[in-house]
């Protein structure tokens, strides 16, 4: 029996969290990371209307895919369990599979999705490529019944349309709005909701200008800018330059920082903040999409490459 009401109909407030002026320019942080223990940030709303029309369809199954260290794999097993569906996560990488108990000894990510019932299907990464095709999705179905298909990253019309919520209306009082860009579903949302007045800004974790029209489809206005300066390298890479950052902002302001999206979101408005970008007296209001999960993941590669951790 679906019980998603209960888990994401009445989600607590969000505190805007006055983090530091900078060269007069003032920056909160919205705690979304501490919308739930266990789906935090923009997977909570990204899930939350996908959840509800799995259920209308009568669902029981809910598919995704993910890499090895995915938040959004940890979030929907999670979110399964707390709501009553089966989850199945497609794992890019067939090597994984070959010894499971292995695999969930050194990997905290698919252990924690193990642990909420998640099954977990590893393929190849050519396999993988085809997520999309038809073809694929058909093997799938055949292999594990009718399932209710959730993307990989969690971005559809639908998780937009809960990334809409994550602006209320004391919000207004901000002139900027930034967040970390993944798949384009959460700043679409923040752009389909955020006021006239206010520019919102996206950070890629990514190389590439390629999500540009993915944003142009999901969003309503054309009040946003994507800043491609400040991926460190590309997906998931970092340098000890951000772990320092990420360290300090700890320490510092008592928040924890993921290295994939918000460390790299944080940097990038203190940087512009630093440089001048902004004009004096603006009012920036940054968007912590959760994401700490995968913490324990990366400080195992950064050990196998004689960097720093990043402290938790």
């Amino acid at each position: 029996m679906n019980n998603t009401e209960n888990v994401f109909y009445a989600p607590p407030k969000i505190p805007n969290q006055f983090i530091a002026e900078v060269n007069g320019v003032s920056i909160y942080l919205k705690r979304e990371d501490l919308l739930h223990p266990q789906v935090s940030g923009n997977k909570f709303r990204k899930l939350k209307y996908n959840l509800a029309e799995a259920a209308s369809q009568k669902r029981q199954i809910l598919l995704t895919f993910g890499g090895a260290y995915s938040n959004h794999i940890a979030a929907t097993a999670a979110a399964g369990k707390l709501s009553g569906f089966k989850t199945i996560g497609v794992i890019r990488g067939e090597e994984l599979g070959k010894d499971l108990e292995k695999t969930l000894r050194e990997n905290a990510t698919l252990r924690f999705a193990h642990s909420c019932g998640m099954q977990l299907h590893f393929v190849s990464r050519s396999d993988y490529r085809e997520k999309a095709s038809e073809e694929f999705l058909k093997e799938l179905q055949e292999k594990f019944g009718e399932f209710y298909l959730v993307p990989e990253g969690g971005t559809n019309e639908l998780a937009v349309k809960g990334c809409e919520e994550i602006l209320t209306p004391k919000d207004a009082e901000f002139d900027v709005i930034c967040c970390a860009i993944g798949t384009g579903g959460t700043i679409s949302g923040l752009i389909n909701s955020s006021e006239e007045h206010q520019q919102i800004l996206g950070f890629p974790a990514l190389k590439g200008d390629f999500l540009k029209p993915e944003i142009e489809r999901l969003s309503k206005k054309n009040n946003w800018k994507i800043i491609p300066d400040y991926h460190f390298g590309g997906y998931a890479k970092v340098d000890e330059k951000l772990i320092d950052f990420i360290n300090n902002f700890r320490r510092k302001y008592g928040v924890q920082l993921d290295p994939v999206y918000t460390g790299k979101l944080m940097y990038g408005i203190f940087d512009l903040a630093q440089t001048g970008y902004f004009l004096k007296n603006t009012r920036i209001l940054a968007i912590h999409t959760g994401g700490i999960q995968g913490i324990p993941g990366m400080n195992k590669v950064l050990k196998m490459r004689n960097l720093p951790p990043i402290l938790t």
